[in-house]
């Protein structure tokens, strides 16, 4: 649920880069028939041979039922080229790109605009919100690995999430996280990213529908918080529910500067503010649909 669509040209996803599945070997389907064995020279007769072809057809079936997983958009090299990619214009903590590449994009994308999955861009994912670009999901969390407490944790710890969308950020704050909740405004929203994360048994994960400028008090406080919209400043409940040690980042409209991506530290004294570079979300709203 980010940035405008804008497409970059350097994701493509070429036919050649693709995984091709490997020629599957299937062994002899049948043993020589009795007189074969005997070192009787006469042939097979019918039904000997009928035998053969459906036992070899059987063993193909097999073989294809046990085909390996991972071709294709399936394929762990398709998402390590695209981590390859975010590399370059890194650097980026080892446990982001990590968990970029564990995560499978493409399941999270429509089945019209698939193709797209590993490109660095942003799409739509219905209800007038979008996917993040892998770029900007990998600086915001590589921003939240230099909190405090995720340094010396080695991970995010506790996450608060505000605006789940279509679940694949949520997805990957799991591979960083000790727990994740995530909450989402829109309905159908929160409904089609329970489906999705679901054959991804993300335990840790909880998916609240409900109003994300509240937060979530029943699970704080949160080691690290992460916003997907952009409002005219960060939510003082947020800020009361971020741990001390804890870090903040979320996208803010400025009146001048346009939206920025601002992050909030708290120390036992109290708040520390830093402005980073420039983005484009989709704007923050109060309530529930």
């Amino acid at each position: 649920m980010t940035e405008s669509s804008r497409r970059s040209s350097k994701f493509p996803l070429r036919l050649e880069h693709m995984v091709r599945a490997p020629k599957t070997w299937v062994g002899p389907a049948v043993e020589a028939n009795d007189a074969a064995k005997s070192g009787s020279s006469a042939a097979p007769g019918p039904s000997t041979q009928a035998r053969g072809r459906s036992a070899a057809l059987q063993a193909g079936n097999s073989s294809a039922r046990h085909r390996p997983a991972g071709l294709g958009l399936d394929s762990e090299d398709v998402r390590r080229r695209m981590v390859e990619r975010l590399r370059v214009g890194g650097p980026y903590h080892a446990h982001v790109l990590d968990a970029l590449a564990s995560v499978p994009r493409h399941r999270f994308i429509d089945a019209a605009l698939v193709t797209q999955a590993y490109e660095d861009t942003s799409l739509p994912i219905g209800h007038g919100q979008t996917i993040s670009k892998p770029s900007v999901v990998a600086r915001m969390l590589d921003v939240l690995m230099d909190g405090v407490t995720a340094r010396a944790a080695g991970h995010l710890g506790r996450v608060l999430e505000i605006g789940t969308g279509c679940g694949y950020q949520a997805a990957v704050l799991c591979c960083l996280s000790r727990h994740v909740v995530s909450v989402e405004r829109i309905k159908g929203l929160h409904d089609k990213a329970r489906d999705l994360v679901a054959p991804l048994r993300m335990n840790q994960l909880r998916l609240v529908y409900g109003d994300g400028m509240l937060g979530h008090p029943p699970n704080a406080p949160y080691d690290s918080i992460i916003a997907a919209a952009c409002g005219s400043s960060v939510p003082e409940s947020w800020l009361t529910q971020l741990a001390v040690g804890g870090r903040l980042i979320s996208p803010v409209d400025g009146a001048t500067k346009g939206q920025m991506l601002v992050v909030v530290d708290r120390h036992e004294g109290g708040y520390q503010r830093t402005e980073f570079e420039a983005v484009q979300f989709v704007p923050l709203k109060s309530g529930s649909i």
